[in-house]
């Protein structure tokens, strides 16, 4: 019988349960599994897809350097001394073959074979009820939705690749990209196939650490947005995304903002009401991005010299849950401090501050990602933190954007999040939509008012792509249409020869 070549899944679905390594994700051997040992039972399927999420969160990194690392919220010298360490290519937007950022498309195709591999022995099973089989398939089909959609984003016409391989290898492919347009049709079509597999069931499971028909909801508003603003899908595109989203108000009524910012992120309050499905991680599984996140921290050993302004004392390492032990190469820009209001509750949330003082006066020396605080564990900070793909703010604002697409008011939705943004201080006289400066404009208050929301959340350049590019040119160091799209790694063009390099690459 015929081998089909994957990952070992008990290794992966071990991952998801108490008391498991995360090294056994990292060092999970390729094995085989024939037809004849797998699929033989309900809870194989289960395992399977559990499987896939655990892999997802190895790509959880790469998703965020997609999403934020190219735009305007990271991107100064540390204060500390350290060396960037090429990371500064990301935002500089001086990427190029050698120096690409990402390499073999983040390893997405390896989840992606995995996923066709899932939805073609769960589409013919006859072991599963036909509750069972919907749930499972939706989740399949809308988890390579979403992979597509970040490689979309991210390289315009990709491989597409929808059948299982066996030992499928992108860079072994003699396989041309499709364009952008055929990669959009199979996004949608696998996003419709989504949502009738799940059917009614808005079921949300492990903590909303799962995919379900609410993830395939906020990535069909996405998506949408996306084919509305950027391939010409019009107010047509614009109407279903908002249908989408319009849709998770009605059918999960426990969806809501939390009334405190901060506790959105908490660990102890993980699977919140605003958590509509997040990357999951917990003790003993996995650490949040893979400890990729390190970097982005001051070191431990001299952040406490350092003064909050807004508490008016010291840093305290312990106290505040902050500093790591490795290279603090990415820092936030002073900039992006200043931009929020001291009002905003977000800003003491999401980001920290370290100021000297002298005479009493504080000056700014630099400031660092604060939203993802993890816990304190036995004496040793961990970054455990879930990482949010879909909250119930950003239904919020890709509502606003799709109802202004239709020439309807989207101050209600954009009124909601600043409100609780400012809590006791705000005035509707004063902050409510349309009554700041900004909103003369309603892209750039939505813009703002996303800055503001997602900062460290991997989602500024590309809600900067959506919105256009003369965004882009404006807010980041991109000033040239090639530098929409990442480029191609020399490995993948050498390993596959149908692939070319992205256009105005070197």
């Amino acid at each position: 019988m015929k081998k089909i070549f994957l990952y070992l899944i008990t290794g992966l679905t071990a991952l998801l349960l108490p008391g498991c390594s995360q090294m056994s994700l990292d060092l999970a051997p390729v094995s085989s599994i024939t037809d004849g040992n797998y699929w033989k039972t309900p809870e194989q399927f289960e395992s399977f897809m559990s499987g896939i999420h655990s892999r997802m969160r190895t790509h959880t990194y790469s998703m965020f350097l997609m999403g934020g690392m190219r735009a305007d919220e990271f991107g100064e010298q540390s204060f500390g001394g350290e060396s960037t360490s090429g990371r500064e290519r990301l935002w500089l937007n001086t990427l190029n073959i050698d120096n690409p950022g990402l390499t073999n498309f983040s390893g997405f195709y390896g989840n992606i074979n995995q996923i066709n591999l899932f939805i073609a022995k769960t589409e013919v099973t006859d072991l599963l009820t036909d509750a069972s089989r919907g749930y499972l398939l939706g989740q399949a089909y809308g988890l390579r939705a979403f992979y597509y959609f970040h490689l979309l984003r991210t390289w315009g016409g990709v491989v597409l690749h929808l059948d299982p391989s066996t030992q499928f290898d992108i860079n072994s492919l003699a396989k041309a990209a499709a364009t952008d347009q055929e990669v959009m049709a199979a996004i949608k079509s696998d996003l419709e196939k989504s949502a009738g597999a799940f059917g009614s069931d808005y079921t949300f499971k492990l903590n909303k650490g799962l995919w379900s028909k609410a993830a395939t909801l906020m990535l069909t508003g996405e998506v949408y947005l996306w084919s509305a603003r950027q391939m010409n899908g019009g107010a047509k595109d614009a109407v279903t995304a908002k249908n989408a989203l319009t849709e998770i108000r009605e059918k999960i009524p426990g969806a809501a903002l939390l009334a405190n910012y901060k506790n959105v992120f908490a660990y102890s309050q993980k699977g919140n009401a605003e958590i509509l499905f997040a990357i999951r991680n917990e003790r003993d599984e996995y650490d949040l991005m893979g400890g990729n996140l390190v970097p982005f921290l001051p070191q431990i050993n001299y952040i406490g010299k350092y003064y909050d302004s807004l508490r008016a004392r010291l840093i305290d390492v312990k106290a505040d849950l902050v500093g790591g032990t490795g290279g603090f190469q990415a820092p936030v820009r002073k900039d992006t401090y200043w931009k929020f209001s001291n009002l905003d509750s977000r800003k003491a949330a999401s980001i920290q501050g370290a100021f000297t003082l002298s005479n009493g006066v504080y000056e700014l020396a630099g400031c660092y990602i604060y939203k993802y605080q993890g816990l304190l564990d036995a004496g040793t900070r961990r970054l455990l933190d879930d990482y949010p793909v879909y909250r119930y703010a950003d239904l919020l604002l890709l509502l606003a954007e799709a109802k202004s697409l239709n020439g309807e008011d989207p101050a209600a939705e954009i009124n909601l999040v600043r409100k609780r943004a400012l809590g006791a201080n705000y005035d509707p006289e004063i902050h409510a939509f349309p009554r700041q400066a900004i909103d003369k404009s309603v892209d750039e208050a939505l813009l703002q008012e996303r800055f503001f929301e997602f900062i460290g959340e991997g989602k500024r350049w590309y809600d900067l792509r959506r919105f256009g590019k003369n965004y882009v040119f404006k807010y980041t160091t991109a000033k040239e249409d090639y530098l929409l799209l990442w480029p191609v790694d020399r490995t993948s063009l050498t390993n596959n020869r149908a692939l070319l390099q992205t256009p105005g690459y070197k």
